[in-house]
């Protein structure tokens, strides 16, 4: 079975020569990844075997080690690993980096690598093994006290981010007792150029419905954030862009996620959701936010209020919206907004057209506790965990949590071919949530059993969209 390990960690082998332990580090890691001793010995001297390059070699490694651990970068350690020292000096590192750290210790029986040893090119002296099998036999004992975060047999691993670790387990409980899930598709970028924009929405949109998506949201701004790309990049205005995908798709729910309170005459933003819904039959959802994003702002010559000044327009706007979408037409008074008729005809074919606040902090988690239907969180595991049942503490309706997370379904090469220049493959699998089908299922189990209803997926290539579906029919019960 497969042993997850988290990213980024120090492995160090433990065991006598002959053990197999440079033959596991090579089928089971990167070569990057796996600093030898026998490889350094190459390196300063005349070979592997130049046991006079031994010293040098070794300084070598410790410089590299310490470099490679204080860089947070996954670190084999591929030596004899017999030496309690040295041992605890790289335990050490990797404690003082914040990184887990595993030994895995070689038990393979006197005989077998003394056989493998007589079958080598050039063989360890036989006097040399023996007492390497006797130093093995102490240090095996060593281990367990040694404070690893564990001690494994050679086995089956793989390094993975945080957010997989727990994986294996999660997927089986979902095996045994499935629960449901419900997945969104966030669209944040639109490549291609603008003759081929709208077949391209189209296509994808199609596509979402076609693999099981049970929604489809866009990010609400005006040009490019700089977290995705330039400003200058092809970026379609978002409620425009929903109601072509009403027209476009039959099944999928449409929302922004989020739009900011700061956009638009909130009483107009009203009457823009309520024909959304008429028009897509009831699929609508109205995401709201604080806004944060200064320089849209000051390009579209729009004030951006103080902070306070936005929780009062967003706090109005949550009161003013059902009241918009409710019967007839009587006035609204809010802390900031007026609304001297709320008139909004037609009214949304949804009884309650749903509005989701987007935002983390326990300010924002608080006005989505009182106003609104559902509040949309981001973080891990542990951080959802907390903020869910912050919200949970606030109150007793029904409040829907969602969770948005960027999301690559594949292996290391896929990691590799899409990763940015000069970004660290480890760091941007980290980023963008990067694993196998079966990794995914289990981290978005993990959601679930946090109190999560809907999981937003920003995918960096809809190419794997098709996978994502093998995800999505997991949580079909």
């Amino acid at each position: 079975m497969e042993r997850k390990l988290p990213s980024p960690c120090v492995v160090i082998l433990v065991g006598p020569g002959a053990a197999g332990k440079s033959s596991w580090a090579a089928s089971e890691f990167a070569p990057e990844l796996v600093v030898s001793s026998d490889r350094l010995r190459a390196l300063v001297g005349a070979g592997e075997d130049d046991l006079a390059a031994s010293a040098d070699a070794f300084a070598l490694l410790e410089t590299v080690v310490e470099q490679r651990i204080g860089r947070r970068l996954t670190t084999v350690i591929d030596t004899l690993g017999l030496d309690r020292e040295r041992r605890l000096r790289w335990l050490g590192l990797a404690r003082a980096a914040g990184m887990p750290c595993v030994a895995v210790g070689f038990g393979t029986p006197a005989a077998e690598c003394r056989r493998r040893n007589r079958e080598r090119p050039k063989r360890i002296p036989a006097d040399v093994l023996t007492g390497q099998l006797r130093a093995w036999a102490a240090a095996r004992d060593e281990l367990a006290t040694e404070g690893y975060d564990d001690v494994l047999q050679p086995t089956v691993v793989r390094v993975v981010p945080e957010a997989f670790v727990g994986a294996d387990a999660a997927v089986a409980r979902q095996a045994e007792a499935p629960t449901g899930l419900r997945f969104g598709l966030q669209l944040s970028s639109y490549p291609g150029g603008r003759a081929g924009l709208a077949t391209w929405t189209r296509e994808v949109a199609a596509k979402a419905e076609e693999v099981g998506f049970d929604a489809i949201y866009v990010m609400d701004h005006f040009r490019q954030i700089p977290q995705v790309g330039r400003a200058w990049d092809d970026f379609l205005e978002s409620w425009t862009t929903l109601g072509y995908l009403a027209a476009c798709t039959t099944r999928v729910r449409l929302g922004t996620l989020v739009s900011g309170i700061t956009y638009r005459n909130v009483a107009h933003l009203g009457k823009i959701a309520a024909t959304l819904d008429v028009l897509s039959g009831g699929r609508a959802v109205c995401g709201l936010g604080l806004a944060w994003f200064e320089a849209e702002h000051q390009a579209y010559g729009w004030p951006f209020p103080s902070v306070a000044d936005r929780y009062t327009l967003l706090e109005d706007a949550l009161q003013l919206l059902p009241v918009l979408w409710g019967p007839g037409n009587k006035p609204f008074h809010g802390r900031v907004l007026e609304i001297p008729d709320t008139t909004c005809y037609p009214r949304p074919l949804q009884e309650k057209l749903p509005l989701l606040v987007g935002g983390s902090g326990q300010r924002t988690l608080r006005l989505a506790a009182r106003h609104a239907d559902a509040v949309n969180l981001f973080g891990d595991l542990a951080t959802v965990r907390a903020r869910a049942a912050y919200v949970r503490s606030l109150t007793d309706r029904p409040l829907e949590i969602t969770h948005l997370s960027t999301t690559l379904v594949g292996d290391a090469a896929l990691v590799e071919r899409l990763r940015p220049r000069n970004q660290n493959p480890a760091k941007y699998a980290a980023a963008v949530n990067a694993g196998t089908v079966d990794d995914q299922i289990g981290r978005f189990r993990e959601l679930a059993e946090a109190g999560i209803s809907e999981v937003m997926l920003t995918l960096p290539d809809l190419d794997t969209l098709d996978d994502v579906g093998r995800v999505i029919s997991a949580f079909r019960v």
